[in-house]
């Protein structure tokens, strides 16, 4: 077994996140579906304290990132679409056959989400959709309205209907105006005649080794799947079936997790270097951020996301970005854009890592003001 330094792996993991360089996807329109192929998916999420961080981890790899790119890579090129993966995420339409078994299984056991939808509430948002063409919850003006059932619910059966026939997979999402979303016929709006076929289950665990490989470099069944536990046994068979091979090669990371490890051979033997000037306000949603334990491994930063703490009890804020100089994290950020006034404000500013001054202050402070400037046009 080959043993990895920790900056080495970190190094190796920013790499494969395309963090180590500042345009990795170039900067024309056709960068965001080659960000979202590359990382797999990129999540999206509604809270809006700062911008959405489906645009937010975008542009952290796209500088000149604009919104009408993601629209235009959903609704016009037809490169990406909406689904589950550990969070609701665009992914790109080339994965799409691997999410098609979990399609079929929500039309077979719904699960009690969706015990109060009925065959009639469905029927009606399908057959509106195909008659009427595409559409959202504000275009159903018919319905009667009951109680709701859960904070998150609505008091139109409509919604939970289509959220029905988007995880079942009839309808795809075919844009989004900020979080509401227009519902297609999927085949319709893929031009398709029938959904793909359903990858199976040997081939879904492949599919999330080659992506993980892809987007992290060096690997481990946690991060491998990451909450989705029941493929870890298929999942280990493959990656054993790999060492086998000699496709993957097991490695320990020093004063890093105890957790076996995996790396491609030809990623052993390379070089990775650091730009330290090199700066990144990372979402707390960014792949590089979501896997807690992971990210405390390998950067020795214990992210908090503290927007459902009590006030009291948050230590570095209600929505901290982690900042990444070069390879280290080296604060964390409390941001809020105040949209009236057209201003991105700062919170609270905690120093996290071995690395502080004024030099590097200042180039953070740059990086404030860029981020700013997308957040406000």
């Amino acid at each position: 077994m080959f043993h990895l330094e920790k900056e080495h792996a970190k190094r190796i993991w920013l790499r494969a996140q395309r963090l180590d360089t500042k345009a990795p996807f170039g900067a024309d329109q056709g960068a965001t579906a080659a960000a979202i192929e590359h990382l797999g998916y990129v999540q999206i999420d509604t809270i809006n304290v700062i911008e959405r961080c489906h645009h937010h981890i975008l542009f952290t790899r796209i500088p000149d990132y604009q919104r009408a790119h993601l629209h235009h890579a959903q609704k016009i090129d037809r490169t990406i679409f909406e689904y589950w993966t550990h969070a609701l995420s665009y992914v790109p339409v080339r994965d799409f056959r691997f999410y098609v078994s979990a399609m079929k299984r929500y039309r077979t056991a719904p699960g009690k989400w969706f015990d109060p939808v009925t065959k009639a509430d469905l029927r009606k948002v399908l057959k509106l959709i195909r008659e009427q063409g595409a559409l959202s919850i504000r275009d159903i003006d018919d319905d009667v309205l009951v109680e709701k059932d859960h904070p998150w619910a609505s008091r139109k059966p409509s919604r939970r209907a289509l959220q029905l026939a988007f995880y079942a997979g009839w309808v795809t999402i075919s844009q989004r105006a900020g979080m509401l979303k227009t519902y297609e016929l999927a085949e319709r709006h893929f031009g398709w005649d029938q959904l793909p076929k359903a990858a199976t289950e040997p081939q879904i665990a492949e599919y999330l080794i080659d992506r993980a490989i892809r987007a992290q470099g060096v690997v481990s069944l946690e991060s491998i799947c990451y909450l989705d536990a029941k493929r870890k046994v298929i999942v280990s068979r493959n990656i054993e079936k790999r060492v086998r091979d000699k496709r993957l090669v097991p490695v320990k990371i020093d004063e890093g997790t105890a957790s076996p490890h995996w790396i491609e051979p030809a990623t052993l033997e390379q070089k990775f270097a650091a730009d330290d000037a090199l700066i990144h306000l990372l979402s707390p949603f960014d792949p590089l951020v979501i896997q807690r334990k992971r990210l405390h491994a390998f950067f020795d930063y214990q992210h908090r996301f503290e927007a459902y703490v009590p006030k009291a009890k948050r230590v570095f804020g209600y929505f901290t970005l982690p900042v990444l100089a070069g390879s280290e994290i080296v604060a964390a950020i409390d941001l809020k854009a105040d949209r009236q006034r057209r201003q991105l404000l700062v919170q609270k500013w905690t120093w996290v890592g071995r690395r502080s001054g004024r030099e590097l202050k200042q180039l953070i402070e740059d990086e404030l003001h860029r981020f700013e400037k997308f957040q406000l046009t």
